[in-house]
């Protein structure tokens, strides 16, 4: 990956699965525009520690963080 900016995102899968990985914001705008279309085709994504395939039919749950978002209480 050439980029070092990443958005952490989640995911939950029908069948109860869940990920969370750090990705390119690439890959998470083409992750977005399959989720939004409902395509039965998988879509690459390329994370931090590797690539997968998303079946958006089977997603069921989706968070994408904010840039430079911060996980802890309190202001900071």
């Amino acid at each position: 990956m050439g980029s070092t900016e990443r958005i952490r995102i989640e995911l939950a899968f029908d069948g109860g699965q869940i990920i969370g990985a750090l990705v390119e914001p690439a890959s998470a705008d083409a992750l977005e525009r399959a989720l939004d279309s409902g395509s039965d085709d998988a879509v690459r994504v390329e994370a931090q520690d590797g690539t997968f395939r998303v079946v958006p039919k089977r997603v069921v749950y989706y968070k994408r963080y904010r840039p430079g978002g911060r996980v802890g209480f309190g202001d900071a």
